[in-house]
């Protein structure tokens, strides 16, 4: 007699997901700290970045928080920004013009509350997360979308921030490169040198 295989939920749902099974299966027991996204159902699991993004994620929320939060915006960290039941994504940083109003739309974050999303991205993910998460934003009206490239061993960051074109894409608002000062009026006043994100 042939034993039952082992249900593995990561596996048995693929192309299924939904909040409902990531509110019930995940993490799962084996991977505690990965982090998942989730695009039309099909899981997307992913590991930290370098320290340096975590150390920029941090400083970048330092320095945008004062200004945010006096147009009465609010600076998240990662968060699970929903599209829809099947598809969200984990900005690691989100500002939101309206808190969640419940404890599922805590976990589950609308993405209509979202005024700029943030990723910090490598140069081997590059290419991958600028083609999709913006697209994926821009065409749920996101606002802005802020992409951050920090390379350590140059000392280098190059920071983009793009406004929502009348098409569903972005187009450029503002760029900088440590040194230089990105400066922008909207979502907030914004006035950095991409520089303060290096540890």
């Amino acid at each position: 007699m042939a034993m039952p295989e082992r249900f593995d939920p990561l596996f048995d749902f693929d192309g299924l997901w939904t909040t409902a099974l990531a509110d019930r299966y995940l993490p799962p027991r084996d991977l505690p700290e990965a982090h998942f996204e989730c695009i039309d159902g099909r899981l997307v699991m992913t590991p930290a970045e370098a320290g340096a993004n975590s150390f920029g994620e941090i400083k970048l929320a330092r320095l945008l928080a004062p200004a945010a939060e006096s147009a009465g915006l609010y600076v998240f960290g990662q968060i699970n920004l929903t599209f829809s039941p099947q598809s969200w994504i984990q900005p690691d940083l989100t500002v939101l013009h309206t808190l969640p109003k419940t404890d599922d739309e805590d976990r589950w974050v609308p993405v209509r509350y979202c005024t700029l999303a943030v990723e910090f991205v490598s140069p081997a993910s590059r290419q991958q997360d600028f083609m999709d998460k913006p697209q994926r934003c821009a065409e749920a009206g996101v606002p802005y979308f802020m992409r951050v490239q920090i390379t350590r061993r140059m000392r280098n960051v190059s920071v983009e921030l793009f406004t929502k074109c009348d098409w569903s894409g972005y187009q450029i608002l503002a760029e900088a490169t440590a040194g230089q000062r990105l400066r922008a009026d909207a979502p907030f006043p914004i006035d950095f040198d991409p520089a303060e994100l290096l540890p």
